[in-house]
């Protein structure tokens, strides 16, 4: 008996051609998607090395029109002059002190990823964190020891009441990191307080790097709290206060205090003196969503959004409500002064 032939229909072998030119470019596309995140890998870990480093007498900031992202700075001491010099890392958020750096940030991919970057005194990176959210807050303690960084966990902005944030603490001496503050056993009113919708943010440490205060906000209201590390613990000082700024001299609080509902203009800067508990507005009347930083013990700086197309410029204040706001840095956010 004659057998059939087992050749391929012109069919068949049409649709054989079209599997293998598909498996082909899935390949291609899959050989393709890991160079681009291995080169993104590559170049994330090059954007941790400055072509400067950490020197006295001056002010660093994120730069926000040329070389947008990256860290640059000025001279401490002046008004709006000085030479700018731009090339350190890339960062969505930036903080120094005493030879120690901390740069947040975010790269795009699926999923996005963010970092906490440990930079030495010459902006070279010494340790990376991942971690989720999107950056907001970024300090460093006067010795360089104690870090700690602030993430949007949902939303971003803290004008509504949509968010939650996630606030963590490194102690770059012994290497232990606290991930999450919520941790920290709070007091409230004189008692052990519990709650679900527990959050802290924007921490700023005492000269000992035990002491620390930070916004803790529960049942839609916020507080400063005053925190213990080597005792864990937490205790709230006062309502209606965010983004504290301790001043180097640890006798006053820098903060932004919320002096109308809704999310149009919510804010006012203040200072807090902690011998007598008493507050008073600053010359800025505008509404500021920053963490304040001292550029000394006089003076605060702070990032407003820029005129002319520019995203943020930096401007100062003084800390005694006294003048009026000076514009210090065109295109700039995340001032730190570095003396």
């Amino acid at each position: 008996m004659k057998q059939q032939s087992s050749a391929p229909s012109p069919l068949a072998s049409l649709r054989s051609r079209v599997v293998a030119v598909a498996a082909a470019t899935a390949v291609l596309a899959g050989v393709a998607v890991t160079y681009t995140l291995q080169a993104a890998e590559r170049a994330e870990s090059a954007d941790a090395t400055s072509k400067f480093g950490l020197d006295r007498d001056k002010l660093y900031f994120r730069s926000t029109t040329e070389s947008a992202g990256r860290i640059a700075r000025v001279p401490a001491s002046g008004g709006g002059g000085g030479a700018r010099t731009t090339g350190g890392p890339t960062c969505e958020r930036f903080y120094a002190a005493a030879g120690t750096g901390l740069c947040l940030q975010r790269r795009s991919g699926i999923p996005p990823k963010s970092y906490a970057v440990v930079l030495d005194d010459r902006l070279r990176e010494k340790r990376r964190i991942a971690l989720t959210g999107i950056p907001n807050r970024a300090r460093v303690s006067a010795s360089g020891r104690m870090l700690s960084w602030t993430m949007f966990a949902t939303g971003d902005s803290y004008a509504g009441s949509s968010f939650s944030t996630r606030t963590s603490i490194l102690d770059t001496r012994t290497g232990y990191l606290i991930k999450n503050m919520e941790e920290i056993p709070l007091t409230l009113d004189g008692r052990r307080y519990h709650s679900p919708d527990v959050n802290y943010w924007g921490v700023t440490f005492a000269k000992d790097d035990n002491r620390f205060y930070a916004t803790v906000s529960t049942k839609g209201k916020t507080y400063l709290v005053r925190g213990d590390m080597a005792k864990w613990s937490a205790t709230a000082l006062r309502a209606n206060v965010e983004c504290p700024s301790l001043s180097p001299d640890n006798t006053r609080i820098a903060f932004k205090k919320r002096v109308r509902k809704g999310t149009r203009d919510p804010w006012r800067l203040y200072v807090l003196d902690l011998r007598t508990m008493r507050e008073h507005p600053l010359a800025e009347r505008r509404s500021v969503d920053d963490q304040a930083a001292w550029l000394d013990d006089d003076t605060l700086g702070y990032a407003l959004p820029g005129a002319d197309g520019r995203k943020q410029d930096i401007w100062t204040t003084r800390a005694d409500g006294s003048g009026s706001p000076a514009l210090r840095v065109r295109g700039g956010s995340s001032p730190a002064a570095v003396r």
